[in-house]
């Protein structure tokens, strides 16, 4: 079985194609600057070297036009009728979808009808379901949302303290994201583990460029700290996460900033950004190495609101079996995975400093043998979670 993962964003289009009877990459590429003169697609196959070339795309449909003669060119894709399904990731679900959903002409429409909740992500989300439809339109396509698996949060940590017809009326509250990450995380965690995902409880931090944790009790998400948009939680590479919220009548009255500036300034030029100027971590830890005192504190800032939300989700579970780093940077970055796990002991958590620095793939328990918590750092392959899901999604029995 062959399912082929997109994940469409406004100017570009991600893709990998699997074979799930070993769960393999056949080939996983890009294609970039949609829409300029200068468009691009890269793509990788097994055992090979990044092939890179230039193209012309003007829009979603020529772009998708290259990657399926790509994948007849290459050979992964003799017919179209190999493919099982398309697997599209989409960011936003609203309260519609607590799993995966074969696309319809009413899914279609519960994703536009959420498009205010997500309005840089969805729209772009659906114009490359539209056009994988128009050009494979035989081809069954499966939508995988990154909120369902946050989904299952309790209502007393879903609803903000607002008066209730702004939930009701308007769809205000949390929903969460990084659910694919999260959920194929927590997956491995418990084969890692020995245990079944139904009686494990984890803590697993997916640290990236944007960044998020979540709360797992019996292999569910009770609660997670992005909220209504990713803005809310932990500080991330540009956004500013947890702040006083009376902080944007402040700069609107002071500084006459208007609410489409201050929402720019929040997502775009604050967290480590803000702090030092740069948002890559890679360049931040050199920026501290060389001295950099703004550069320090950022690392500071980053690795302490991490341990709060720590403590407060030990305090959610009562019981935690492991610690999951993940991400870009939760599983390269051994700095801070120590200063996240510095002076924990008293929650179980100890680190290993030789295993820490270099973990074993995909999941390895950087731990100290004589602490009970496990501290796992694995690899997360959200593509191959969408994939997994639409081919769940297209084994369940028709009702």
């Amino acid at each position: 079985m062959k399912i082929l993962v997109l994940n469409a964003g406004s100017s570009s289009v991600k893709y990998s194609l699997f074979d799930m009877s070993n769960r393999s990459v056949l080939i996983a590429g890009i294609i970039e600057r949609i829409g300029e003169e200068a468009a691009s697609h890269s793509y990788t196959l097994p055992d090979t070297d990044r092939v890179r070339e230039d193209i012309v795309s003007r829009n979603h449909q020529q772009a998708l036009q290259v990657l399926f003669k790509t994948l007849a060119a290459c050979r992964v894709l003799n017919d179209c009728r190999e493919l099982a399904c398309i697997g599209h990731r989409v960011v936003h679900g609203g309260e519609h979808f607590r799993e995966p959903a074969l696309i319809d002409t009413q899914v279609m429409q519960r994703i536009a009808e959420v498009i205010p909740l997500a309005p840089l992500h969805n729209p772009a989300n659906l114009l490359g379901i539209e056009e994988a439809i128009r050009q494979m339109g035989d081809t069954p396509q499966v939508a995988v949302f990154d909120t369902a698996f946050h989904q299952t949060l309790p209502d007393y940590a879903y609803r903000y303290p607002l008066p209730k017809h702004f939930y009701a009326e308007h769809g205000v509250r949390r929903y969460g994201f990084h659910g694919t990450s999260h959920r194929y995380v927590a997956e491995q965690a418990a084969q890692c583990l020995g245990k079944s995902l139904s009686e494990t409880n984890l803590i697993t931090l997916h640290l990236g460029n944007g960044a998020s944790v979540t709360a797992i009790q019996n292999g569910r998400s009770i609660d997670t700290s992005m909220g209504m948009t990713p803005l809310e939680g932990l500080m991330m590479g540009s956004r500013c996460g947890d702040i006083d919220p009376a902080i944007h009548f402040y700069l609107s009255r002071t500084l006459n900033l208007s609410n489409e500036a201050i929402e720019s300034l929040l997502n775009k030029e604050s967290g480590c950004k803000g702090i030092c100027g740069e948002n890559d971590m890679r360049a931040i830890h050199r920026m501290a190495e060389a001295g950099d005192e703004q550069a320090k504190l950022a690392l500071a800032m980053y690795a302490y609101r991490i341990k709060k939300y720590i403590g407060a989700y030990f305090a959610v579970l009562g019981r935690v079996d492991a610690l999951v780093f993940t991400g870009g940077i939760g599983e390269n970055d051994a700095w801070l995975r120590e200063q996240v796990c510095l002076d924990m002991t008293l929650f179980g958590i100890a680190i290993d400093q030789q295993k820490n620095q270099k973990p074993v793939r995909p999941c390895g328990n950087i731990s100290q043998p004589n602490y009970g918590l496990a501290i796992l750092v694995i690899a997360t392959d959200e593509e191959l979670e969408i994939a997994i899901q639409a081919m769940q999604c297209m084994e369940q029995p028709s009702l």
